[in-house]
């Protein structure tokens, strides 16, 4: 199994906060950096998820060409 897929428990409904999880999930594995485009996504997200995870994305008003780190720009650091 693909490390970098959705796990199982994601949820039917693609939330978005539940795909910012996600997605900073795997900026802190380092699979993706926050300056590419969000489209490589669909190369480390579920094929069979993408279309609807695409559409929560798109109807947040995020393009396919933002950056990650648009979509994950609010991060909490412990040390501040």
């Amino acid at each position: 199994m693909n490390t970098t897929a959705i796990s199982p428990s994601f949820p039917m409904h693609y939330s978005l906060a539940a795909i910012k999880e996600e997605v900073r999930q795997l900026v802190d594995q380092g699979v993706i950096r926050r300056t590419q485009p969000i489209q490589i996504l669909s190369e480390h997200l579920a094929a069979r998820e993408w279309h609807q995870i695409e559409f929560e994305l798109e109807r947040s008003e995020y393009l396919l060409r933002d950056a990650i780190g648009d979509l994950v720009a609010h991060e909490n650091w412990d040390n501040d």
